[in-house]
């Protein structure tokens, strides 16, 4: 079941930057790089998730408006990360991926 609730949460993450690039005239959020990375909690310092490195998508989060709070893994330590990872490619498709997926499986959704 942890499984199913982190490509829920993957899911949830990526129509969040999708909803919000559909706002933005196709602009993603300006921490989403084409170097794979941590994706931060939300509310968390940002010295906190600088040692990570980690990024923010605190434009999801603003208001509610895409997302209540960036779900995090459910075998997350309490860390500043949410233990879910964000990548680009040069032609703007973006890729969330749950790495401590169990069993062997892997979990990523790519728009």
């Amino acid at each position: 079941s942890r499984n199913s609730q982190r490509q829920v949460d993957v899911n949830t993450i990526l129509n969040g930057v999708y909803q919000f690039a559909i706002d933005n005239n196709g602009a993603l959020p300006a921490a989403i790089t084409t170097s794979v990375q941590q994706i931060c909690r939300t509310g968390v310092l940002a010295a906190d998730c600088s040692a990570v490195p980690g990024i923010f998508l605190n434009e999801l989060t603003t208001a509610e408006k895409y997302v209540t709070a960036i779900p995090f893994d459910p075998q997350a330590s309490p860390a500043a990360t949410t233990d879910y990872t964000i990548v680009k490619t040069a032609n703007n498709r973006v890729t969330v991926a749950a790495p401590l997926a169990e069993q062997g499986k892997t979990i990523s959704v790519t728009r």
